[in-house]
């Protein structure tokens, strides 16, 4: 499967970093919470930065390699939405989703100067990061679970369609800067975007199969997958060819947890203004 080879070709990558740079570094753990904004770009919101931002919250640990690299994982809560009536891209479609996410990542950050938490020297730096996760999703509107609707035909089989899977891999990546409040305390603020493998978040994504000129308007699946009554089978719904993004901007709060010197350490060791 592609999606499992990224994983594990990342991983790896991820464990080659974390041996190679803890045989000769002090290592820390940084443990905290996170919280800010999440938005989504796709068929309904083709590029509009911002536009319905949902609050997101959750939990985030990093083990610091060195002064330049971290491997951190974090949790994430939050909702991401979308409405044509909103977004002015097809207020024709009248199509709109709320949906829950759950985002699981691993990434690696790279620090553009030295930082250490607790440092009176390297207190700050701008960012970098990227890594691999997961993320859990379920796509509503008025209330209802529209992957269960089948609102492109997926129910009925239509030119081959089944319905698609609501969890999926993703691609963080994004900047980020860096500050330590004081010896234990570690600030960040994010930018991570979300590249993903689904056009599906908002449950929008290839054409109409039924003519709207014969739905019923008491019928939920036929009204939600067409409000307005009046597309035809095979006109387009969606774009499949553009998948879909999301976005979380936020801050983190972190308390640090010294982890133990190792031998030949010379980067952190014997320094009280590291």
């Amino acid at each position: 499967m592609r999606f499992g080879n990224y994983m594990k070709k990342i991983t790896l990558i991820i464990i080659m970093i974390i041996g190679a740079f803890g045989l000769h570094a002090q290592k820390t753990l940084e443990v905290g919470l996170l919280g800010g904004g999440t938005y989504y770009i796709g068929d309904l919101n083709p590029g509009t930065p911002f536009l319905l931002t949902k609050p997101a919250y959750g939990v985030v640990a990093r083990l610091n390699l060195d002064s330049r690299w971290t491997v951190k994982l974090s949790g994430l809560r939050g909702a991401i939405e979308g409405d044509d009536n909103v977004s002015n891209a097809m207020q024709n479609r009248g199509l709109k989703f709320e949906s829950k996410i759950t985002d699981i990542t691993t990434v690696v950050e790279f620090n553009f100067f030295n930082y250490v938490t607790g440092s009176t020297r390297n207190f700050l730096t701008p960012y970098i990061f990227g890594g691999v996760g997961v993320l859990l999703f379920k796509p509503e509107a008025n209330g209802v679970a529209l992957r269960d609707l089948g609102t492109e035909g997926q129910n009925a089989g239509f030119d081959g369609r089944s319905k698609y899977k609501t969890t999926q891999i993703v691609f963080p990546f994004g900047i980020g800067f860096k500050y330590s409040l004081n010896k234990k305390l570690g600030f960040a603020l994010e930018w991570g975007i979300r590249k993903t493998f689904t056009d599906y978040i908002d449950d929008v994504s290839e054409t109409y199969y039924l003519d709207g000129e014969s739905i019923d308007p008491s019928n939920t699946a036929e009204i939600m997958s067409d409000p307005t009554m009046n597309h035809k089978p095979y006109e387009a719904r969606g774009n499949p060819s553009n998948k879909d993004w999301y976005t979380f901007i936020g801050v983190s709060l972190t308390y640090k947890f010294n982890l133990g010197r190792d031998k030949g350490c010379s980067q952190f060791g014997n320094r009280r203004d590291y």
